[in-house]
């Protein structure tokens, strides 16, 4: 017997799959890019980033839980000390800007497949993903000393990702 895919089970089409599972990792790098702060900054950026991504395997919603496991089984496990690249997008603005586009269209997608529970918990996972992405690393200051837990940019991104996902 052909086992079928995850997606499968909740009924979204292969190209609606890989917009659920591509967008978690476009808003850790759109969150990181916010703000250029560094490679040794954008690290723990990341690491926090697919962390939190990481830890979506153990979420009540089986969405979410399905989700992450297929990201991590993409893109290695943290837990295991596999790491993201870091990416450094050329454009961060039209990055942002096309994450945000697409956050969009899955909230839209959610809304008409899932209930709202499942679509809120995935919802609330890109936020908490953004979130941690933005707290991990201090922006600005002199030798790692002083600045920002979270700068504007990083907040405005983080703000706009949940405007445009419950709207």
């Amino acid at each position: 017997m052909i086992e079928q895919p995850a997606y499968t089970g909740f009924g979204f089409s292969d190209g609606e799959w890989g917009l659920l599972v591509g967008l978690p990792q476009s808003v850790l790098t759109a969150a990181s890019a916010a703000e250029s702060d560094g490679a040794r900054r954008t690290m723990a950026e990341t690491a926090a980033g697919l962390e939190t991504i990481a830890a979506g395997r153990e979420s009540a919603s089986p969405l979410v839980a399905a989700v992450a496991g297929e990201i991590v089984t993409r893109v290695g496990d943290p837990e295991t000390g596999e790491e993201l690249p870091v990416i450094s997008p050329d454009d961060p603005r039209a990055l942002i800007d096309d994450v945000l586009l697409r956050a969009g269209q899955a909230a839209a997608l959610l809304a008409g497949r899932v209930d709202e529970g499942e679509a809120g918990a995935y919802k609330h996972w890109l936020v908490q993903i953004a979130e941690q992405v933005v707290g991990a690393a201090a922006s600005g200051g002199l030798l790692g000393i002083g600045g920002e837990s979270v700068s504007d940019s990083e907040r405005r991104f983080r703000d706009r990702l949940a405007h445009v996902l419950t709207d």
